[in-house]
């Protein structure tokens, strides 16, 4: 089995006991998910089955999320999983929140949340915070193309916000960042990604439903349909170069000098290139003589 399945993560499973249950059902050891979601997190976890894992750094990066923040209150890991550390008296309008909304459009920095797998000096930031480390967590730049407010309850001071983002963004420092501008503290209560990349919750396939090696292989997603590369149909001789790993002459006109190309024989991605001067070099083969 060679490409990608659109799954929709349930809440109270991690991304990796997804991988687990795949791997349990199809008895494939090859499989890798894009893009860690939070355990009381739900919504679309692309996975990718077989040697199509080899493929996740040329996916799309970019997330959208719906998330509902409650202010009020801190909380140790930015969200309803941790443990209330201070609570306020101030409380929010709509008009208030929406300003400060704003304020997160575009390049920002934001600090990753202390409870995260961010790697510092080769240790994970939650490791050292469950050991009650203190360890200096420098900002990171990410972009939010957009964020919105959907839903604002004032009375039990609950937003619903849709955020638009670029890969490392935590939601979670988000809602906490509100909070802190706010001046009345909020953590995030739910979190469902909408989007992954080419990959939205519109399509993407309950794990319930895969219950069997066919299940997944009727789901399976050709990486030619969501991979927005360029793509170079061989013909026999070259096809036979490219399973040696030789090179060849890149023919067609419209491929650029360090363009990757998805190398495709009868339908089938069986390589991935990269174009260099007048020929195309090949990088990962995926069939086998």
């Amino acid at each position: 089995m060679f490409g990608f399945l659109n799954i929709y993560k349930p809440a109270g499973m991690t991304s990796f006991d997804v991988i687990s249950v795949l791997r349990r059902i199809t008895h494939i050891k090859q499989i890798g998910h894009c893009g860690t979601l939070d355990p009381f997190a739900t919504g679309v976890l692309p996975v990718c089955i077989g040697k199509s894992t080899k493929l996740i750094e040329y996916l799309p990066d970019d997330k959208e999320y719906i998330a509902t923040v409650k202010l009020g209150c801190d909380t140790d890991t930015y969200d309803l999983d941790g443990q209330i550390v201070k609570t306020y008296n101030k409380t929010a309008d709509k008009e208030k929140f929406c300003k400060i909304l704003k304020t997160f459009e575009g390049e920002i920095e934001q600090y990753p949340p202390k409870y995260s797998a961010i790697k510092v000096n080769g240790k994970k930031l939650y490791e050292y915070a469950r050991s009650g480390q203190d360890i200096e967590i420098k900002p990171r730049k990410v972009f939010i193309s957009k964020i919105e407010l959907i839903d604002f309850n004032e009375s039990k001071q609950i937003a619903k916000i849709v955020v638009a983002c670029s890969k490392g963004t935590y939601i979670r420092s988000i809602a906490y960042d509100i909070g802190q501008k706010l001046q009345c503290g909020g953590h995030l209560i739910a979190l469902e990604r909408t989007k992954a990349g080419m990959f939205s919750v519109e399509s993407a396939i309950k794990l319930e439903n895969i219950k069997s090696f066919e299940d997944a292989e009727k789901n399976i997603i050709n990486p030619l349909e969501v991979l927005p590369q360029k793509k170079y149909n061989l013909n026999d001789s070259e096809r036979e170069r490219v399973l040696h790993g030789m090179s060849f002459p890149a023919k067609e006109k419209n491929i650029s000098d360090n363009d990757i190309v998805f190398l495709v024989y009868g339908g089938k991605m069986i390589a991935v290139g990269i174009k260099t001067k007048n020929e195309i070099k090949v990088k990962k083969v995926f069939e086998v003589l």
